[in-house]
């Protein structure tokens, strides 16, 4: 057994060990945390397998963002989980039947799985491949010039979408100060400042001078 068959094992055992306590959990928390981890066995895997931009994209986005996200989601949230488990028996036997018509699925597409014979042309041209040549290198090669504007079209999708969600969820709220940024670009010296002439002993307010009358009292006159 060489280094790689021992860290393929080492990655399995923890990956599949990993997802069965994400399931059997009793803690959310806990839960979450069993699926980052079996995410980071899972980019373990797509290394040993020489899919590093797999590996990458694994522990930036679904550990990085997807399961940060989960884990503070479970942590804010008030959730009564006893409540949620009460009709658990009375939905038993459609999970059941959901579950056994799913892997019923699954052994058949096993079952009558063949490999097609351009998969071997493509298999010989990958490994004719340089060796220097990163997968990584070669799926940005692929994707910014044969499939550059689905590319793009799909950057303007998720553009609309980040928009319409902004839109939809924005709510004018009243008596809260916005800043306005056409009003503070059009500024001119002009309304922007204004210059007084202040005596000794006298205080500048924001609508003039503050002066003192007859009395002692404190008045503002305007400077215009």
């Amino acid at each position: 057994m060489n280094v790689i068959t021992l860290f393929f094992y080492l990655f399995s055992g923890i990956l599949i060990a990993s997802a069965v306590m994400v399931v059997s959990s009793r803690n959310p928390v806990h839960a979450v945390l069993f699926l980052i981890l079996a995410f980071v066995n899972a980019a373990g895997l797509f290394l040993l397998m020489g899919a590093e931009f797999l590996a990458m994209i694994l522990i930036v986005v679904y550990v990085g963002a997807v399961a940060v996200l989960f884990l503070f989601v479970v942590m804010m949230l008030d959730v009564d989980f006893s409540e949620l488990r009460q009709g658990f028996l009375q939905y038993l036997p459609i999970g059941a039947v959901i579950s056994a018509i799913f892997f019923l699925e699954i052994a058949l597409v096993v079952g009558t799985w063949q490999l097609a014979p351009e998969a071997l042309a493509m298999r010989k041209a990958a490994a004719a491949a340089p060796i220097d040549a990163m997968n990584a290198r070669a799926l940005g090669r692929v994707l910014y010039t044969e499939y550059v504007y689905f590319f793009q079209a799909a950057g303007l999708i998720l553009l609309v979408a980040m928009i319409g969600a902004i839109v939809l969820t924005l709510r004018e709220r009243v008596g809260v100060k916005r800043q306005s940024v056409m009003v503070q670009n059009a500024r001119g010296k002009a309304s922007a400042m204004a210059v007084v002439s202040v005596a000794p002993g006298q205080g500048v307010t924001t609508t003039g001078v503050m002066r003192k009358d007859a009395a002692g009292q404190d008045t503002v006159k305007s400077e215009g």
